[in-house]
């Protein structure tokens, strides 16, 4: 078999897998574009990552075939992109696709273009044989060769048609922002439209949104939880415990080692799609810290930690950084790694497996495919009820039956890992690690954002006392330049590291990268952020992405650290440039709250009143720690020197403990007690 582009062996853990296959495909970038237009050959661009089943499928199927593989070779110049370490080469060509299939994209997403970059044709997964109303690999490359040679007018015309349409959603933003004068820009009654257009959309029998397959929404779902903060509505409250409930008792959540997997691919979140994502992690660590604030409910305490747990021990470089994903499949079988025989679990617990295998759900005939995912379908209160059975006595018996088939399964072949490191999704996990420190003050957790953050700063630097960073980093070495979520994530870790520490220095460097991303990646005139900086040339177009995917866009974070830097630097052009951010989405966060989750969760800070705690005295630090252990709506924990609290008229004082709550301008008295504070914070 033919070796392919040493280049690509070289690079992502994604195109490693890619490395030894008949096709010789090349890394985008200049050498492979100018090779296109030599030759003048059209490109085949495919794109994939790591953890992508359909991907490795493909390959397998199509790729390595020898004459599939030498016609490819031939005709077309052959581009492999892993979409994590190049989004927005992914970004643009998955609107293209998307374009042509009538909305219908995903990955492997294969997408044909000019030797100029410009797309003509493109889809997802082609069989090796006609199936599935689809054409085979092999005819859809025949037929695109042939079009590109004998009617290359027509490709032509199709690919400026294509570039038209992406172009032109690039400008559907209204150039005229003006905040009125004088006028609330938003209201309650636009939150809770909001809110009653997610609820249209709540699954009330199994928690999240919709029917299969299921996300978990962590987005919609902080949007609840703010809703109730702030209105006191307890259908919104009971839709976030009971998405996090079934989440966190499902076949979604890994029982034993820790995590949550991906998607599942039904609506009572049984059945997973294995793999395991660094941000979904992340994402659902942070939203499970916000809502134990509230509940102090002990099953998200064990989740947070368990997930963490996982973290540190399979998702964690020596250096300090995270690894991206974990693949689903294990000796090309999905699941493998995590399901089980009933027998197995017998052989490993002996005389315990039954009471164990009755409340995981593990059966003879098995809840999926003839195996067992361990899930918790019984309400654990009913199930000690039944089994007469002391609480601590059945937490401790699970946790030693769990350890032990961790161990078992310690020894299977494990699942691939993507063991790049990402910019943005480190930052992302930063944040997780921020908020379960406040929540669970587990020192472990405020020392483990440190390091990353710290590795991270370091690490992605592309030259010494410059804010210009690198996107991706493997193997002791970073590239790509940094894309606008990599530095809005990292504003966001930034500022919620200052929070946990109380130190300015944060606060100031995420003031410094904030005016750096304006002047780098802000489209002054629309008021959003493009994805791409104007020193990215390697790309047909510079496009602006707005809705929130899988993680949230960095516009919307952005969006975030606008408004909360302009609170803790008490600049109101970090505040104005916010409103006009929201106003750009307004119609977009009324009509799609599902896919702007990230964008309707800054509406609270734009309606509902904003609060300052100013924190004093010789035992501040504990203070504040009591305090960001609690839930709040849209209030700011910091010590006297912070500039949030510049302006207001803080009594001077001593002692061990002083606590100023300020709201409308407006501050109370000294009070020396957290109970104190919450009461003046709840009138």
């Amino acid at each position: 078999m033919k070796k392919t582009n040493k280049l690509i062996h070289e690079t992502s853990p994604y195109l490693q897998q890619h490395a030894y296959n008949p096709v010789d495909w090349h890394p985008w970038g200049e050498e492979a574009l100018a090779k296109a237009k030599a030759e003048d050959k059209p490109i085949l661009v495919s794109i994939g990552y790591s953890t992508c089943h359909w991907c490795h499928v493909m390959e397998r199927e199509s790729f390595e075939n020898e004459a599939v593989a030498d016609f490819m070779n031939e005709h077309f110049i052959n581009i492999k992109v892993d979409r994590e370490e190049r989004p927005d080469v992914d970004a643009i060509y998955m609107e293209a696709v998307q374009l042509v299939q009538n909305g219908q994209g995903g990955w492997p997403l294969n997408c044909f273009l000019l030797p100029d970059g410009r797309p003509f044709f493109g889809g997802t997964y082609f069989p090796p044989q006609p199936a599935y109303q689809r054409a085979s690999w092999i005819q859809v490359l025949q037929n695109l060769s042939k079009a590109y040679k004998e009617r290359r007018e027509d490709v032509e015309a199709q690919a400026s048609q294509i570039v038209g349409y992406i172009q032109k959603a690039q400008t559907q933003f209204s150039n005229k922002i003006d905040i009125p004068k004088g006028e609330q820009v938003f209201d309650r009654k636009f939150v809770k439209d909001v809110f009653q257009r997610l609820a249209q959309n709540f699954d009330e029998e199994n928690g999240g949104f919709g029917s299969a397959p299921k996300f978990p929404g962590t987005m919609p779902l902080q949007f609840c939880l703010n809703y109730y903060l702030a209105e006191g509505e307890k259908k919104a409250l009971e839709q976030v415990l009971l998405s996090l409930d079934k989440m966190s008792n499902g076949g979604i959540y890994d029982h034993l080692g820790g995590g949550f997997a991906r998607y599942t691919v039904d609506a009572a979140w049984l059945v997973p799609h294995f793999e395991k994502m660094l941000y979904d992690n992340a994402l659902l660590v942070g939203l499970l810290a916000e809502t134990y604030k509230l509940t102090t409910r002990p099953l998200y305490k064990q989740r947070i930690e368990e997930t963490l747990t996982w973290v540190e021990r399979e998702m964690s470089s020596e250096e300090g950084g995270f690894f991206a994903a974990l693949d689903a499949d294990s000796e090309g079988v999905e699941g493998k790694f995590y399901v089980w025989d009933k027998a197995e679990i017998d052989a490993v617990l002996g005389e315990d497996s039954k009471l164990f295998c009755a409340f995981y759900d593990v059966s003879e005939e098995g809840n999926w495919e003839e195996k067992n995912i361990l899930n918790i379908p019984t309400d654990k209160t009913d199930f000690l009820k039944a089994h007469a059975i002391n609480d601590t006595d059945f937490d401790l018996f699970l946790k030693n039956c769990r350890n032990k088939l961790l161990a078992a399964r310690a020894s299977r072949v494990r699942p691939g890992l993507d063991d790049k490191i990402l910019l943005d999704w480190n930052m992302m996990m930063v944040t997780a690690y921020c908020k379960a420190y406040q929540a669970l003050r587990i020192e472990q957790y405020k020392e483990r954002a440190l390091k990353a953050l710290n590795f991270a700063l370091r690490a992605f630097q592309i030259e010494e006392d410059s804010l210009h960073l690198y996107h991706s980093y493997k193997d002791g070495k970073a590239k790509h330049h940094a894309f606008l979520d990599d530095y809005a994530f990292l504003i966001e870790a930034l500022i919620e590291v200052h929070l946990i520490t109380q130190e300015i220095h944060y606060i100031n460097l995420a003031k410094e990268y904030l005016d750096f991303v304006n002047n780098e990646f802000l489209d002054h005139q629309q008021h959003l952020y493009f994805f791409t900086s104007a020193k990215q040339q390697d790309i047909i177009l510079h496009k602006k992405i707005t809705y929130d995917g899988a993680t949230p866009s960095g516009n919307a974070t952005m969006l975030h650290n606008l408004q909360r830097l302009g609170v803790l630097l008490d600049a109101t052009a970090y505040r104005e440039q916010a409103v006009k951010m929201a106003l750009t989405i307004k119609e977009q966060i009324r009509e799609y709250p599902s896919s702007f989750g990230q964008w309707a969760n800054a509406l609270f800070l734009e309606v509902y009143p904003l609060k300052t705690v100013a924190v004093m005295g010789t035992k501040y630090a504990a203070t504040i720690q009591d305090l960001l252990a609690k839930s709040f709506l849209n209030t700011f924990i910091s010590t006297e020197a912070t500039k949030a609290v510049r302006g207001l008229t803080i009594p001077k004082v001593t002692g061990e403990t002083s606590i100023v709550v300020c709201k409308d301008y407006t501050c109370s008295l000294p009070v020396n007690t957290v109970d104190a504070a919450l009461e003046l914070l709840s009138e």
